[in-house]
């Protein structure tokens, strides 16, 4: 597994630029990337599906997405070349969207922004392929193993997003994960094992 190129580069350029365009220079911007579930097929806002999760709502969002990006997603770039990255981040996207819309499609007033669902995709990818990593989490102030971390948040994603409560859109963080997750198993297998001889160790 190699290859190194600019997909993670420039996805981050584009997630940052497009993000403060919409905050700080065409507010109406953002209001045209939402995506709606209930409106996403009644009137064919497609485009919002893709839109959605190159935007973000405020500035600490952007920041802590941008930062995990950068952090996880420049190195599994390198690691597994710039074609497979892409076509993860793209799938986890496309699944977390895909599962805000089969829980929301009822709900009129349901609208979201994010780029999370894509990165938790690569976060989770990138756990597998590392497993020996460690996570820091403000205001934690020590380190987390990276399998440990992934469990926990699992855990977390899936009951926050029964309580259906806040502006977090935790169906999206839960889909992306395992979207990541699926992909490692499909593209490299033997990254698993990796992984289970590292949690036996």
């Amino acid at each position: 597994m190699s290859g190194v190129g600019a997909g993670a580069g420039s996805l981050l350029a584009l997630i940052v630029a497009l993000s403060l365009i919409g905050l700080y220079g065409s507010p109406g911007f953002l209001a045209r990337c939402l995506f709606r579930p209930y409106w996403y097929l009644r009137q064919r806002e497609y485009s919002t599906a893709l839109l959605a999760g190159f935007v973000h709502a405020d500035l600490p969002h952007l920041l802590f997405n941008s930062i995990t990006f950068w952090f996880f997603g420049i190195p599994l770039e390198r690691l597994i070349g710039t074609r497979p990255f892409l076509v993860l981040y793209f799938a986890g996207l496309a699944f977390s969207q895909l599962g805000t819309w089969l829980k929301h499609r009822g709900n009129p007033d349901y609208a979201t922004l994010g780029a999370s669902g894509a990165i938790s995709a690569v976060l989770f990818a990138s756990i597998v392929y590392n497993p020996a990593q460690s996570i820091f989490i403000l205001p934690i102030p020590f380190p987390i193993p990276a399998p440990l971390f992934a469990v926990g948040y699992l855990a977390y994603t899936w009951w926050s997003a029964r309580q259906a409560r806040g502006r977090i859109n935790h169906d999206a963080h839960f889909a992306g994960a395992l979207t990541g997750l699926v992909f490692v198993a499909l593209a490299h297998p033997q990254a698993y094992g990796r992984l289970f001889a590292t949690l036996g160790a």
